[in-house]
């Protein structure tokens, strides 16, 4: 996905949800085209191409990874594929925000009562796959008290490069990019077959978290959250501000 940054991808997502901020994709992948050069200048035929497999070509490469107990995996067709995601990068080295956001993600995990390994996965990459081996990610799960149902994955540098970037995890100055802290305090959340994405952050109290979570897995099929209709906005007025000053979910309007 050459040249487009995360700050584009949440952008180019398009439709809003409006329950706790978080950008969903909803299948307006013409946006996708739009952001790239001209389709005139390319061969893509979009008439013989279904929204889904265009995400999936695009964003979802199925590169193979290789899990804490070492046992080699395919990013889409075993991990994405017809499943609610939540997706970090991390690296286990990190002493500044990958414990805190997984320690967030721990409590997301209970928050969440048995459906991680079951209708929601967690999966957290490593951004120093040549320093991260499957017993390092181990060690990392146990140290930070992770339960199960949740993966911890490296692989090739290119191909956890290639996949970074189509997550939208980028930026154009090589400068930044370089710099793995910069792709770290972001989640990707998505249901896969229903085409939803969206992001939200990491450092946000637990409970947004989870409520961002619950909101892109739930709303869609049953039109609520805890019985709060999705558009409602006294699902924004019940979440209180964290008390640590950690901003909420990422909140985008990009309406036409």
């Amino acid at each position: 996905m050459k040249g487009i940054t995360r700050r584009k991808w949440l952008v180019a997502a398009g439709a809003t949800t409006a329950a706790v901020g978080a950008t969903s994709l909803a299948g307006r992948v013409s946006l996708f085209a739009q952001e790239a050069t001209p389709a005139s200048k390319h061969n893509y035929n979009f008439k013989n191409i279904s929204p889904r497999d265009l995400i999936q070509q695009r964003h979802l490469p199925n590169v193979e990874l290789i899990t804490q107990d070492n046992q080699k995996v395919h990013f889409y067709t075993d991990l994405v594929k017809d499943k609610r995601v939540v997706i970090q990068f991390m690296f286990a080295r990190c002493k500044d925000i990958c414990p805190v956001i997984t320690h967030h993600l721990v409590e997301v995990q209970k928050m969440l009562k048995g459906r991680v390994g079951s209708d929601i996965f967690f999966y957290s990459i490593t951004l120093s796959p040549e320093e991260d081996k499957p017993r390092d990610l181990k060690a990392f799960a146990k140290l930070h008290g992770v339960g199960p149902g949740w993966t911890f994955l490296t692989g090739k540098p290119d191909d956890i490069l290639l996949l970074r970037k189509s997550l939208g995890f980028f930026y154009k100055d090589p400068k930044e990019d370089a710099d793995r802290n910069n792709h770290s305090g972001m989640l990707v959340v998505g249901t896969e077959p229903l085409m939803r994405w969206a992001m939200c952050q990491g450092g946000a109290d637990a409970k947004w978290i989870a409520t961002v979570i619950q909101t892109e897995a739930d709303a869609p099929l049953t039109g609520s959250v805890d019985g709060v209709k999705q558009s409602d906005p006294a699902v924004r007025l019940n979440l209180k501000a964290p008390k640590d000053g950690t901003a909420p979910a990422v909140h985008v309007h990009r309406m036409k």
